[in-house]
């Protein structure tokens, strides 16, 4: 595994949905199936435990069980991420440690919130990273996202790349993506080893001409994904745009319409997992934002759909 890391990850990093029966109750074999699906798709790593995954939703018994059974099957066939995310520093430290300590390649972390007005200071939020790093030998991702409610500016982002060791890779899905990783890699340049977009990839060829390297969507369809960041990183930014431009309606319909439940019904629709459950106070998608999800899907010929048939 440490072979894998040698040099920046860049391309698809798809974050796994968590699996749970029709009762609400974790689905261990069917979280097996879910990382032996995104290998067979040709993913470059896979994350787990974040907030497509339901990490909010979880005990911390369930979060240490789908740990271990997500690195324990993954076998080193892909770098794992692990999202840690915590509002308690001293937490943060330990699912590192634990992370790292089971075989993860990279920890994910928002910065510290709770709530609408529960925040820390860029010093807070400085020495919250830092203390990670201080306990670890893996790269940390920065997840720089809307839900946290949390300023995250350029100048702090970079002071974090600069001055934190492990602090590397920054995933950026805030309105403006695009301007803000093409001013964060001006400012840190080579500090900044994988600068990532988020946002379902609805903003991603806007984020690849700014100078991000890959995306962490969904699990939902990676493959076609896979398609614009490889054609783009490679000089082809015609076949870039149109893979985009065909994959653009169930984007779109993914990140406005359907939010994390999107991928869990593709995935039981093509037999992945047995339930797309989700858990309460979540409520499931309509039958009509199902259906035309489902047809967007069946156009583009996902994998997801039928993989387990």
């Amino acid at each position: 595994m440490v072979e894998m890391m040698k040099s920046p990850l860049t391309g698809i990093l798809p974050v796994a949905p968590t699996p749970f029966f029709d009762d609400g109750r974790v689905d261990e074999d069917g979280m097996r199936r879910v990382i032996d699906c995104l290998i067979d798709m040709g993913v470059d790593a896979i994350c787990v435990l974040a907030n497509y995954s339901e990490q909010f939703l979880l005990s911390d018994d369930e979060r240490d069980l789908l740990m271990r059974v997500s690195l324990e099957h993954a076998a080193g066939r892909v770098p794992m991420i692990v999202t840690v995310s915590h509002f308690h520093t001293g937490i943060v430290v330990k699912r590192a440690r634990a992370a790292e300590a089971m075989g993860a390649e990279m920890v994910m972390m928002m910065p510290p919130y709770h709530g609408a007005g529960l925040r820390a200071d860029p010093n807070g939020i400085f020495e919250h990273f830092a203390a990670v790093s201080d306990a670890i030998s893996i790269p940390i991702m920065v997840q720089d996202a809307p839900l946290s409610g949390t300023d995250l500016p350029v100048s702090l982002l970079a002071r974090m790349a600069r001055e934190i060791e492990n602090v590397s890779y920054f995933k950026i899905e805030c309105p403006f993506a695009a301007d803000k990783l093409a001013a964060l890699i001006a400012e840190a340049g080579d500090h900044v080893a994988g600068p990532f977009d988020g946002e379902e990839a609805v903003t991603l060829l806007a984020d690849l001409d700014a100078g991000c390297t890959g995306t962490m969507s969904s699990g939902m369809f990676p493959e076609q994904l896979r398609v614009i960041v490889a054609s783009y990183l490679e000089g082809n930014k015609d076949q870039a745009l149109a893979q985009w431009q065909k994959c653009l309606p169930l984007i779109n319909h993914e990140n406005r319409q359907c939010g994390l439940r999107a991928c869990k019904t593709v995935y039981a629709e093509g037999g992945v997992i047995q339930s797309d459950h989700v858990r309460h106070p979540l409520r499931p998608m309509s039958d009509r934002t199902k259906s035309r999800l489902l047809s967007l899907a069946r156009d583009l010929d996902l994998i997801a759909l039928r993989w387990g048939k």
